[in-house]
C-alpha cells in the first residue's frame, strides 16, 4: 500500500524588511513541486505565511511585499508605550488578504506573537482574525504600541520569544517541518567600531543564541545570504527576494532527500 507523503510545514521567521526573502524561497518550492501542508510565521514571516495560506500565488504575495511602506503600516501615536499605532497594517491585511479568518485559510496557518507580561509565546491558529493575529506578530516593541487580544494580554511582536516557529508547525502536524531564518547572517553591514555599531553586533549575537532551539526543532533550516541588508530596507525587495529564490533552490536536493527519508521511515514503522 502506497505510503501517504510527509506533511512539510514551513516556519518563516521574523526579520521586518529581510522578510521578502521568504518570497523567494516560496517561489523556489513551489517550482520544484515541494508541497506545504502548514506554516507558521512570526512577524514578517506571519504575513507573507498568512497570505500564502490564504491562497495567494506566488506572484501575487510578491507583488504585496513589493507594495508594503513603512507609512502604510504604522502612524504616530501619543501613547507612551510606543511611538507608533499599526493598526494601518492591520487594515492593510484586512484589504490585501482574500481570506481573512483561520477557519477560512486553505491550508493550516499560525501567527506567532509574544505576551509582554508573561514572555511566553502566543500562537494564535484554528480560529478568529487573521489581519489582528498578523498585526500583533509584527508590533514591534518600543517602536509599536502592544495590542491588546481577547483575554486581554498586552502582545507584542512574536521574534521576542519564537523568532523562528519551528514549534508553531510542528503542532500544526507537520511529519517535516522547513524553517526560513532572515537572520542567520547577522548584521554585516555594521562593523564594531562605533558604538552602535557593537549594541547591535552584541544583539545580533544574543538573538542567534536565543534562536538556536528553535532552529534545532526544525528538520531543515533554509538561510538566505542578506546579512549585508539593513532590516528597515523594504526598497530592496528585488535583492532580497532573489537571496531568498537562490537559497531555496540550492536547498530543494536536500529537503527531497529528507522527504524520501522521512516516507521510508513512515513504510517501515
Amino acid at each position: 500500500m502506497p505510503t501517504k507523503p510527509p506533511a512539510i510545514g514551513l516556519a518563516l521567521s521574523g526579520g521586518a524588511a529581510r522578510g521578502l526573502a521568504h518570497v523567494g524561497v516560496l517561489r523556489a518550492l513551489a517550482e520544484a513541486n515541494i508541497p506545504i501542508s502548514c506554516i507558521a510565521g512570526t512577524s514578517a514571516g506571519s504575513i507573507v505565511g498568512g497570505a500564502f495560506a490564504a491562497g495567494m500565488s506566488i506572484d501575487e504575495i510578491e507583488k504585496l511585499g513589493r507594495s508594503i511602506r513603512w507609512r502604510k503600516v504604522g502612524r504616530p501615536t501619543l501613547s507612551f508605550r510606543g511611538l507608533q499605532s499599526n493598526q494601518l497594517l492591520e487594515n492593510f491585511i484586512r484589504k490585501n488578504l482574500p481570506r481573512t479568518k483561520f477557519e477560512e485559510m486553505l491550508i493550516p496557518f499560525a501567527a506567532v506573537a509574544t505576551d509582554l507580561g508573561s514572555g511566553e509565546a502566543v500562537v494564535m491558529r484554528d480560529t478568529g482574525d487573521i489581519a489582528f493575529a498578523i498585526r500583533a506578530s509584527c508590533t514591534i516593541p518600543g517602536i509599536y504600541v502592544p495590542v491588546e487580544d481577547s483575554e486581554g494580554r498586552q502582545l507584542v511582536d512574536g521574534g521576542v520569544a519564537a523568532v523562528i516557529p519551528s514549534v508553531a508547525a510542528r503542532a500544526l502536524g507537520a511529519d517535516l517541518v522547513i524553517a526560513v531564518d532572515v537572520n542567520h547572517e547577522g548584521a554585516t553591514f555594521m562593523t564594531s567600531s562605533h558604538v552602535v555599531g557593537v549594541v547591535l553586533q552584541s544583539i545580533m549575537h544574543f538573538m542567534r543564541t536565543a534562536s538556536h532551539p528553535q532552529a534545532s526543532a526544525a528538520d531543515y533550516v533554509i538561510r538566505p545570504r542578506i546579512g549585508h541588508i539593513r532590516w528597515d530596507k523594504l526598497r530592496r525587495a528585488e535583492e532580497m527576494i532573489v537571496a531568498g529564490y537562490e537559497v531555496g533552490v540550492e536547498s530543494v536536493p536536500r529537503i527531497k532527500e529528507l522527504i524520501e527519508a522521512k516516507q521510508v521511515e513512515q513504510t517501515i514503522s
